[in-house]
């Protein structure tokens, strides 16, 4: 629940879905179901749609004032509980997939390390089954990762959800209204990551749903970088995660394409062996929790 009251504080300050979802890093369609599902949980109208904007009604006005008394509680908690003096080792390090490497886990280390200068990380990236590997073999302790939770020597908590969603340059204009089919989808010239990328296995775990086997694959890659300055330069397409191109959507670089009946979502999950127990990595998961308010 308080995921989604934030969401609604941030809709109700912006008094904008899609400058809400673009400082969320959810797409505009997640970010409307969060307020209808909170309408309807109430049996309120929290917004009045217009044209081409939205303004809080009388009962979502209301509403604001009790969501922030809620969430000044939640951290007035986090203070008392969360914000203590910890004694941590010189140096902590541990394992991300490449999309929390590069768009997540630096945000919470940057500040993990305002409120203690004096830790030091170390941080080794790869895709999600290398990072797995290096935990089964003890390298490291445990670690945040893309994909799924299917490995029984490993236990999984989930840290944040993603949407996987289908993009191109912001100038490729061969479809209307930017919306295409599953059969489209199967013609359109396709950049993916390399094998044991998390988000190329989640993206064909989907598409089985749909008896899709194959995509017409043209370039594999092996960053998510790479394809999106492959795309900068090309008419191609490419899937990739919401929280990778939060950016490129903002500037104008790339768009994304609606792929109908078809809505990919997948969670980030915290991973250690099964059975590991440690008080520095339960204190980091709270903490990174905290940071995306979840």
């Amino acid at each position: 629940m308080k995921t989604k009251l934030h969401i609604f504080k941030v809709v109700a300050n912006h008094l904008s879905f899609t400058k809400a979802s673009e400082q969320l890093f959810l797409s505009q369609p997640a970010v409307s179901k969060t307020i209808r599902n909170l309408e309807e949980t109430y049996k309120i109208t929290l917004f009045l749609r217009k044209r081409n904007s939205i303004e809080l009604t009388s009962e979502g006005k209301a509403f604001l004032i009790y969501v922030n008394k809620i969430l000044e509680i939640y951290a007035a908690m986090k203070h008392q509980f969360l914000h203590q003096n910890k004694t941590f080792p010189n140096i902590i390090n541990f394992g991300v997939s490449t999309t929390v490497a590069n768009y997540i886990i630096p945000k919470v280390i940057a500040k993990f390390r305002t409120q203690f200068p004096k830790i030091k990380f170390e941080i080794t990236s790869g895709n999600s089954d290398d990072v797995e590997d290096l935990i089964l073999n003890q390298k490291l302790n445990f670690g945040i990762i893309e994909g799924k939770n299917t490995n029984r020597k490993l236990q999984f908590k989930e840290f944040i959800k993603d949407e996987i969603v289908l993009v191109t340059n912001v100038k490729n204009n061969a479809f209307k209204k930017d919306v295409i089919s599953l059969k489209e989808l199967q013609e359109i010239p396709i950049i993916l990551r390399e094998m044991g990328s998390g988000t190329k296995e989640i993206i064909f775990e989907y598409l089985n749903k749909h008896q899709i086997k194959k995509l017409n694959t043209v370039v594999t890659l092996n960053s998510t970088e790479a394809i999106k300055n492959y795309l900068f330069n090309s008419d191609n397409y490419a899937f990739m995660s919401i929280h990778a191109i939060s950016e490129e959507l903002i500037n104008n670089k790339l768009k994304i394409i609606d792929v109908k009946d078809l809505n990919i979502e997948r969670w980030f999950y915290f991973v250690s062996r099964t059975g590991y127990q440690s008080n520095l990595m339960d204190y980091f998961e709270k903490y990174t929790l905290n940071i995306y308010n979840f």
